[in-house]
């Protein structure tokens, strides 16, 4: 009998098995809000504001296709009236198929494979038609961001057991494992020169690790692929050894040497749902277990050093039940993000300066007051996907 996710962490830490039943509590309380029946779709953010007589709420701010499909292939974990409770009435299969039929009008590669990721995963008819407007928006030899690459490649994986999709698989494949410089586990922002300035071309982002790690994990996983498990096991093994003392997971790296650009900003969705999520499909495919990792960095969503006041009580919460979001990130409130430039251009010609004074004149303590419905969809795929009873 398989252990589930949530089980193996009731028995490894009771105190976190709770605190993730909260947030899967609060996601599902949440996503509904972020919903726009009108649209048939999800909003891009919900930020905070305060009105002129000081009340604090939060407003509805754009549209994403993206993070509705984000937030389907995680609600397909549900039993089928929770999901109906997020998409107005739809299941997540149902809903799947309203973003399958306006994928002729979707112009993004990143959005297109999360679509056909969420058709293959909910058994959508017309997935052939998705995976050929991924392709048609991926072209042959055409550098793509790095992220975008690994949705690809995750959507054609989970297609290709009732679809023929071996020979765009191979070239996912091989675009991903050759975008790394060198010798290094990390994997650069970009699979190819062009997209990214020069002078940062060396600096990557957390997902730049987590969504390939995760994609050449599921892709092992479904037809046994040792070269593509040894690079996930890499990439994570790296990330683990430079988290934070207090679970932080950081957010750009230098792709080239194998370390960290800039830490912060610290992301709530790093903490609770992207790490699990790659980290869980990592060892469940075989590779290695850094269960001790997730558990660190899932404990910062209510143990954060950066927000500690008198006696290590926190100034502000992350986790907002009352407003029905977990804020978005801490960060150092610098103008311009002007640490991470610094570092990002110092550290191309010097790949270990660190530029220490910076630390101490921008100190992290700052609170990005907003949330995104793929926070909660990843955080659904984290904790309820996985091995199944």
């Amino acid at each position: 009998m398989n252990t589930t996710r949530l089980e193996a962490l009731a028995q490894e830490d009771p105190s976190l098995h709770a605190l993730a039943e909260r947030l899967l509590a609060l996601a599902e309380a949440g996503l509904p809000a972020m919903y726009l029946p009108d649209a048939e779709t999800f909003v891009f953010t919900r930020a905070g504001v305060v009105s002129p007589d000081g009340t604090r709420g939060l407003e509805q701010r754009g549209t994403s296709t993206r993070y509705a499909a984000i937030t389907a292939l995680g609600a397909r974990f549900l039993p089928e009236d929770r999901q109906r409770a997020l998409f107005g009435g739809r299941s997540a299969e149902e809903f799947t198929g309203v973003l399958v039929e306006r994928l002729p009008g979707v112009v993004n590669l990143g959005d297109a494979a999360l679509v056909a990721w969420a058709a293959a995963e909910t058994g959508h008819p017309k997935l052939a038609d998705a995976l050929d407007r991924v392709a048609s928006l991926d072209l042959p030899g055409r550098p793509q961001y790095t992220v975008e690459a690994a949705w690809a490649l995750s959507a054609l994986t989970a297609a290709r057991a009732v679809v023929d999709v071996e020979d765009r698989l191979k070239v996912a494949r091989k675009r991903l494992l050759a975008a790394r410089a060198g010798d290094s586990p990390l994997f650069p922002h970009a699979t190819g020169p062009g997209l990214v300035p020069g002078y940062r071309s060396h600096v990557a982002c957390f997902a730049d690790q987590t969504y390939p790690l995760q994609a050449l994990a599921r892709l092992h996983a479904s037809g046994g692929d040792p070269e593509a498990l040894a690079a996930a096991d890499a990439c994570a093994a790296r990330i683990c050894e430079l988290q934070g003392d207090g679970g932080q997971w950081w957010w750009h790296y230098d792709a080239r040497a194998g370390g960290v650009v800039e830490g912060y900003p610290v992301y709530s969705v790093h903490q609770h749902a992207m790490a699990p999520t790659a980290l869980f499909d990592l060892a469940e495919a075989g590779g290695t277990d850094f269960g001790a990792a997730i558990r660190r960095g899932l404990r910062w969503m209510t143990d954060v050093p950066e927000l500690a006041g008198p006696a290590g009580t926190p100034r502000e919460p992350m986790i907002r039940e009352d407003f029905g979001v977990t804020w978005r990130k801490v960060h150092r409130g610098d103008p311009k993000k002007a640490v991470r430039a610094a570092r990002g251009l110092t550290t191309r010609v010097a790949p270990h300066a660190r530029l220490a004074p910076l630390d101490r004149i921008f100190r992290p303590g700052a609170v990005d007051r907003e949330c995104r419905p793929y926070e909660f969809g990843w955080m659904l795929f984290a904790w309820l996907g996985g091995p199944r009873r």
